[in-house]
């Protein structure tokens, strides 16, 4: 499971990152360590990681920029390790696109569980799209692509972080079908999430403001229960 994944450690704790990538290196797992986040597409480039732990307290850098460098290019998961213990920090960074987020300092131990639980989450993710013809859902003037994690509409990529895109595309697989705030919680962040229902209002919200008005589909809030995915 471990053998051939590569994990980028993007830190400026040096003994920190050191325990790291020899507690990972001890699981077979390939690790690259940067400190320098001036230039993040070239590690992303020539080392292609399977997943990312980044540290946002990142000297002279700007870590949420870097994590939004990261799924414009491709989607992987992304273990955030801050010293930020106050809940909004967590929930911000998840709500931005974090896959997982764990408080310095922390067990190896722990964040081992932690790299496996995203392993065995994106694996499943990526088998559930390899058996799923459908990675496309299309609705006129938008099209929703699972395998590259593209939204196009009226011919034009939309930016959008993973979390956006997987919510946009539950919702327009089931067109029509109502789903709960705690049912989306489950199907796009996973039962363990840290955060609340509110995220999912959070989410939606901007899912409205980044697709244009048409008259053709919406996403539909149903007052008490969720929100849909509704054609014309």
């Amino acid at each position: 499971m471990t053998e051939n994944y590569r994990i980028l450690i993007a830190g400026t704790d040096p003994e920190l990152t050191a325990e790291i990538s020899d507690a990972l290196e001890k699981e077979q797992y390939q690790v690259c360590a940067i400190s320098d986040m001036s230039v993040p597409e070239d590690p992303f480039v020539s080392f292609q990681p399977d997943m990312i732990i980044l540290d946002p307290a990142l000297t002279g850098s700007d870590p949420k920029g870097y994590l939004q460098s990261f799924w414009e290019k491709k989607h992987v998961p992304v273990l955030v390790v801050s010293s930020e213990t106050d809940i909004s920090s967590r929930v911000l960074w998840l709500e931005m696109g974090a896959d997982d987020y764990l408080v310095k300092p922390f067990d190896m131990r722990e964040l081992a569980a932690r790299i496996h639980a995203l392993q065995r989450r994106s694996m499943i993710q990526s088998s559930i799209q390899n058996d799923n013809t459908r990675e496309t859902v299309e609705f006129p003037d938008l099209s929703i692509n699972l395998s590259n994690y593209t939204v196009t509409c009226h011919g034009m990529k939309l930016p959008m972080p993973p979390k956006e895109i997987e919510l946009l595309y539950f919702l327009a697989s089931s067109p029509g079908q109502v789903f709960t705030r705690e049912q989306l919680l489950h199907h796009i962040w996973g039962y363990n999430y840290a955060g609340d229902t509110r995220t999912v209002d959070v989410h939606i919200k901007r899912l409205r403001r980044r697709l244009p008005d048409s008259d053709r589909w919406s996403i539909e809030t149903v007052w008490g229960v969720g929100y849909k995915f509704q054609p014309a």
